[in-house]
């Protein structure tokens, strides 16, 4: 339960270690983290979503089951627990990411498959069987890029469309969901690739509607790309999360930015910080720090409601740390942390 000093929290994980499942954690107002306990059993729950009334989370299972594809679950939220409605196939191998848009439509990307599986929840909180699958093809220049690998997909809040980051072909993919047909159909723009080798993973859209910030895995890097008048969408600069003069291995996770657009932040996975950059003016970026995440292997973080803190998932030291955000300057403090096994996803 939501209170005023409190704000309840699921972590989805890998279960290949001490973890069991889905678990859920409490926020309290100084930026302390408690733990309440795991909320459902599930193998490889590795990411989370939560549809718009609050009422049911989803989620993938990262996993190759013998039809070769990886599936999808549906729980209805309910106080300390998570009581699963239906599992469904995700279309494809290694699904890692899932998101619900206002109308229950549920994407999950599929990494190894290359994929997307597009699904449908019902009133009630039970998933569709699948109802199409989008095969991306191609790949890019270095080894982790022989091959498609569809690492997020994300509904557009302007317009409703869909955007897929392809890790693997170097590309963002660009759909829409026909309403006659329950398919997935290409957009009229279909693709936009990036610079060679960024291997981007995650995007996050600017509350203007005309910037979209994607975060490149591969080149530790951020790319705005611009959604222009007639509704396509071009690159615009890249700019590093790393500070001047680090040179050893880093790939980046995860991005967010601010309600207010005045800031994005990005995960660094080796650096094992969180860059901070401030919104110019003309949208471009710039670095103005990076805060040390407390721990190795930041997969995944989030801003709190308010937007006090930022909760880091570190997947590697088995930790959960709240960073106190000042909301003017955009900096980041330590606040506190809390034992979590192999947390992947955190959502409010």
């Amino acid at each position: 339960m939501n209170t005023n000093d409190t704000q309840a929290f699921y972590v989805g994980t890998y279960t290949n270690g001490d973890s069991q499942g889905i678990y859920k954690y409490i926020l309290h107002r100084d930026g302390s983290l408690d733990p309440v306990g795991l909320a459902a059993k599930s193998e490889n729950p590795s990411f989370l979503a939560i549809s718009q009334d609050r009422k049911f989370l989803v989620a993938i299972n990262e996993t190759k089951n013998e039809d070769g594809a990886g599936t999808v679950e549906s729980y209805l939220v309910s106080d300390d627990t998570l009581k699963l409605l239906n599992r469904r196939s995700s279309g494809g191998a290694h699904p890692c990411f899932v998101s619900v848009n206002d109308a229950g439509s549920v994407l999950a990307a599929n990494y190894t498959g290359g994929n997307i599986g597009f699904l449908q929840l019902d009133p009630e909180g039970r998933l569709s069987e699948l109802l199409d699958v989008q095969q991306h093809e191609g790949q890019g220049t270095t080894d982790r890029q022989t091959a498609p690998h569809a690492h997020s997909a994300w509904f557009n809040p302007v317009d409703g469309g869909i955007i897929s980051v392809d890790l693997g072909t170097n590309e963002l993919w660009f759909s829409t969901i026909d309403t006659e047909t329950n398919k997935l159909a290409p957009a009229a723009q279909q693709k936009l690739a990036m610079d060679p080798g960024d291997g981007p993973r995650h995007l996050t859209f600017h509350p203007n509607g005309k910037w979209i910030y994607v975060v490149n895995e591969l080149s530790s890097s951020v790319t705005r790309v611009d959604r222009d008048a007639d509704g396509s969408y071009s690159k615009g600069p890249t700019i590093s999360t790393l500070p001047a003069g680090y040179t050893e291995p880093n790939t980046c996770a995860d991005i967010r930015v601010s309600s207010d657009g005045q800031f994005v932040y990005a995960s660094n996975r080796g650096h094992n910080s969180i860059a901070v950059l401030k919104v110019n003016e003309d949208g471009t970026l710039k670095l103005l720090g990076n805060k040390g995440c407390g721990g190795e292997g930041p997969r995944n973080f989030v801003l709190s409601p308010d937007e006090k803190y930022i909760l880091v998932a570190n997947q590697h030291t088995n930790n959960i740390v709240s960073l106190k955000r000042n909301e003017t300057t955009g900096l980041l403090k330590y606040a506190n942390q809390v034992e979590a096994h192999t947390p992947v996803c955190i959502i409010f």
